[in-house]
């Protein structure tokens, strides 16, 4: 059971880091488009979903019980594995927020969030992930 957890983590560890990459590629941008926002918008989304499931992945593995992205980023907070619970937990609610968001000004914000606070904080993660795996 051992070797299938620490399989399913690392498994979605790779597909994050390539989805990390592409969402680390298209943040550098100064300016965009309606359509490239709208894409800066969506990869943030499925960055930040596939980070928390390899989070829940990496918590079973090591025998905690997660069920939730908030439980997920709670226990992960405990045990270490992030430092920012707050940010995180702000991520999550942005995540569900920006699903909705259909004008220019939340695209903005959307866009502003995602540059100064998500991506940094996902880097972390990723580099912290990297780190454990290479143990």
């Amino acid at each position: 059971m051992a070797a299938t957890g620490d399989l399913r983590w690392r498994q979605r560890f790779e597909h994050l880091e390539r989805a990390f990459c592409r969402f680390r590629a298209a943040c550098v941008q100064d300016s965009y488009s309606e359509l490239e926002l709208a894409g800066l918008i969506q990869m943030f989304e499925f960055t930040f979903e596939l980070a928390w499931k390899t989070m829940k992945d990496l918590l079973t593995h090591e025998g905690f019980v997660v069920n939730s992205p908030r439980e997920a980023i709670r226990v992960a907070l405990s045990a270490g594995l992030i430092s920012e619970g707050a940010i995180w937990m702000e991520a999550l609610e942005s995540r569900n927020r920006f699903t909705h968001a259909y004008d220019a000004k939340a695209a903005e914000e959307a866009q502003n969030l995602i540059k100064s606070s998500y991506l940094p904080m996902l880097e972390a993660f990723v580099s912290r992930l990297a780190e454990l795996g290479n143990e």
